[in-house]
């Protein structure tokens, strides 16, 4: 591991959600599991008024642990919904998103495809930066460009880095890389045991000797 950067905390990527106090229920265990610092939760398209519900559901079972809710864009709701800040995906929402989540709340940055789109996104403000995660068509970079692109973050900028593990054999390696943080996306929540298993598995990985 960086012997600069204490070992990384979790960031755990909900799926797209419907009904969100079933899920909190079914998988409440998971937010104790391991040492998780942020839950990114994303919503099915609703109207305005059932999607703060639906974010409240899951910010009563998240907030009470000290772990912060994020929502996956969606920044104008964000104060009425009680969550902490809002993940945005490309430089152009992050900077529309500004002026509604700061100074107050989180404003995080994902869809980096390159390094130059980093930076903008760290210039802009951006409290956080995520290199890793699938885009639209599913497609993402390989697990040896993530670990590029977050050693490189990590020599040099300031904000954390998120590396997003597609699997559980990716979490020690971006951890090594240099992420302050581990994104598990949706393979936790179909794990054969439960979502708690396989946090807690993915804890067992940041264990690993170098």
């Amino acid at each position: 591991m960086n012997a600069r950067r204490p070992r990384p905390r979790f960031y755990l990527i909900t799926p797209r959600l419907n009904d969100t106090s079933a899920f909190a229920r079914a998988t409440g265990a998971a937010f104790d599991a391991a040492d998780v610092a942020a839950v990114l939760l994303r919503l099915a398209p609703s109207d305005e008024r059932t999607l703060i519900n639906r974010a409240k559901a899951i910010a009563a079972i998240v907030q009470r642990r000290a772990i912060a809710l994020l929502l996956d864009g969606e920044p104008e709701i964000v104060a009425s919904a009680g969550a902490d800040g809002a993940h945005l995906t490309g430089i152009a929402a992050l900077n529309a998103a500004l002026g509604t989540l700061k100074p107050d709340r989180i404003a995080g940055a994902g869809g980096l495809r390159s390094r130059h789109d980093a930076m903008l996104a760290g210039e802009a403000g951006a409290d956080y930066v995520m290199f890793g995660e699938p885009d639209r068509r599913g497609d993402r970079p390989s697990v040896e460009a993530v670990q590029e692109r977050l050693s490189w973050w990590a020599e040099i900028f300031e904000p954390p880095c998120i590396g997003y593990a597609a699997s559980l054999d990716e979490v020690f390696p971006l951890a090594q890389a240099g992420a302050d943080f581990v994104a598990l996306g949706d393979w936790i929540w179909t794990h054969a045991q439960d979502s708690a298993a396989a946090v807690a598995a993915a804890a067992g990985r940041l264990a690993e000797p170098a």
